[in-house]
């Protein structure tokens, strides 16, 4: 392909419509609250679709709620290119997590009809519906069902906090589609992210080549005590499930440390109830995150933590339960899309470095079905999740400027 050099996007259009987004599910801090399947998440979806349909893409919705916006290709028997991310955020989520993937895409076929250009193959972009599985686990639900991982009928059952299933609140917002859930065929699969961590700033690098993605295990544990009085009950005469919890915490950070280097475990949600500050829970329900690139690491963590556990809540008389509700493998990103990241990074004269994807995202599980790989930019501090998340306009529009040359060369360029 004989893409010019100095081929890039409009940096100012990009920028201005990641500050219009963010109007949408506005949070308190100055970040976004667009969560899955909410009313937020529904106006962001509009918004996204009418700047698609003015850049003349063409909307198809899956049965998960998962947008696919189509620019066609010159031979309709070729296999579309995809790009993408997702638009939800967290409950305190930033601007750019997720969204910079996807309007990154949209800026590069805004860029393509700019000049002109005409590729052999179809190019889609993709809003994948619930990849942060803040409201609905596990995380990566749309992108899962689409690559077989898991069943429909699990995904519309998924609850949230108030007891409302996917499938009930994918209807009310009316973004279930017609499409069958993984029916659609890609020839390769590219999504640009920030880095959610703190390496390509300390290195000074405009670009993450990412090569790998971690394994995950997200463990939910439920610990039954019996609900005491704090003040009236002696402590030899206690069945607390707190403590059983505060235990587990500490081993979960021994057995992290015992695996590294490149291991990570804790924890970051966690229920008590009945929550009130003068009696002992009842019951304690949390989740333990575990992430190495490494299986065998991944494995012995998830055993580990599981049987010691168990051990913890016997010595204390408390009551244990564990369940899964959230796992992949460590993904090998394809190593012909990883050559075309690192070649427009290194022909658009950006620095850049080789990257391990500290976060899963709906790549890992386009990778099992497709040639698949991602591209990552800096962000400030390594901060994500969090209101405060930032990056610059510079990042956003080299991240973009990359993902616009490898998208070109893999759905080639006709002249």
């Amino acid at each position: 392909m004989n893409t010019e050099h100095n081929l890039k996007i409009n940096s100012e259009r990009l920028w201005d419509s990641l500050m219009e987004m963010a109007k949408v599910g506005p949070g308190v801090a100055g970040g976004c609250n667009r969560q899955t399947l909410t009313d937020e998440d529904a106006d962001g979806r509009k918004l996204f679709q009418k700047w698609c349909e003015e850049a003349g893409m063409t909307m198809g919705v899956d049965a998960m709620g998962t947008m696919f916006m189509t620019r066609e290709g010159t031979d309709p028997e070729a296999l579309p290119v995809y790009m993408g991310s997702h638009l939800d955020t967290q409950p305190t989520g930033g601007k750019y997590d997720g969204v910079l993937g996807v309007l990154g895409a949209l800026e590069a076929v805004r860029t393509m009809n700019d000049l002109d250009i005409k590729t052999k193959h179809p190019i889609v972009i993709t809003n994948w519906a619930n990849e942060e599985g803040a409201r609905f686990a596990p995380a990566m639900l749309a992108s899962g069902v689409f690559a077989g991982k898991h069943t429909l009928d699990y995904a519309y059952g998924r609850t949230d906090l108030e007891g409302k299933t996917y499938g009930e609140e994918l209807a009310r917002i009316g973004w279930k589609g017609d499409e069958e859930v993984g029916a659609r065929k890609m020839h390769a699969y590219y999504e640009l992210h920030i880095e959610q961590g703190p390496i390509l700033e300390a290195e000074g690098k405009d670009i993450g080549v990412v090569t790998h993605c971690q394994g995950l295990w997200w463990l939910e544990f439920t610990l039954t005590g019996k609900e005491a009085h704090t003040g009236s009950t002696p402590m030899a005469m206690r069945t607390n499930a707190g403590l059983a919890m505060a235990r587990i915490l500490e081993m979960v950070q021994e057995v992290a440390m015992d695996h590294q280097p490149n291991a990570v475990g804790g924890v970051g949600q966690m229920q008590f109830s009945p929550n009130s500050r003068n009696v002992l829970p009842g019951t304690v329900v949390f989740t333990v995150d575990i992430r190495t690139p490494s299986i065998d690491k991944l494995t012995s963590m998830r055993s580990q933590i599981e049987a010691r556990a168990e051990k913890i809540c016997e010595e204390l008389g408390v009551g244990y339960a564990v369940e899964a509700v959230g796992h992949f493998d460590p993904v090998t990103f394809t190593p012909e899309l990883v050559s075309n990241v690192r070649n427009a990074a290194e022909t658009l004269g950006y620095s850049y470095m080789d990257l391990v994807s500290g976060a899963g995202h709906d790549a890992c599980w386009a990778a099992a079905v497709a040639p698949t790989t991602m591209i990552m930019c800096p962000c400030v501090d390594g901060l994500s999740h969090n209101e405060a998340e930032e990056i610059s306009p510079e990042w956003a529009a080299a991240g973009t400027d990359v993902l616009l040359h490898a998208v070109l060369e893999t759905a080639e360029i006709v002249e």
